[in-house]
């Protein structure tokens, strides 16, 4: 059945309103990303995200932009507020992860999984302390991360002509 003819579990948005969704089904894993990049891209100590299938998921209202941090991967976005939305490996077009902040109803899931331990603040320490924590990469990466090439700005200033890597 597709997901438009679905009942709607959770919704969400952005924080102006341009961009909305509906997940027809609950996420079957939820967790927190400490890795650099996704610290970059939500502009926080994590990311806290809700995976599911690609196809539980429908845009309501608009639909984000994207920006592909790496050659592996592209984060969503409302262009007109910024509002981070999900995380997409590109070898995975079937499943999606949901900003949980993004979430209507946040409090509806539980984040039980820690990733990115290697670039995790100490202060962060005690943020889900009863999970395992793995690094970057440590479970179920996808093909290509071995290959994956960063596009983020680095963590200093750069010359006015500096561009992300091809």
């Amino acid at each position: 059945m597709p997901a438009t003819d679905r009942h709607p579990v959770l919704s969400g948005g952005c924080q102006c309103g341009a961009v909305r969704y509906a997940l027809s089904a609950m996420p079957d894993k939820v967790g927190i990303c400490h890795c650099r990049m996704c610290q970059k891209a939500v502009g926080g100590p994590f990311f806290a995200w809700a995976g599911l299938p690609a196809g539980d998921l429908t845009w309501t209202r608009g639909r984000p932009a994207t920006f592909r941090s790496s050659s592996t991967a592209e984060r969503g976005f409302c262009a007109a507020c910024g509002t981070p939305l999900t995380f997409r490996y590109l070898t995975r077009p079937d499943a999606i992860d949901i900003s949980l902040g993004s979430l209507d109803r946040p409090e509806a899931v539980t984040p039980t999984h820690v990733m990115g331990i290697e670039s995790r603040l100490g202060w962060c320490a005690a943020v889900l302390p009863e999970a395992q924590g793995v690094e970057t990469g440590a479970v179920d990466p996808p093909e290509d991360l071995a290959t994956l090439v960063n596009r983020q700005h680095p963590d200093h200033d750069t010359g006015a002509d500096w561009r992300p890597p091809a």
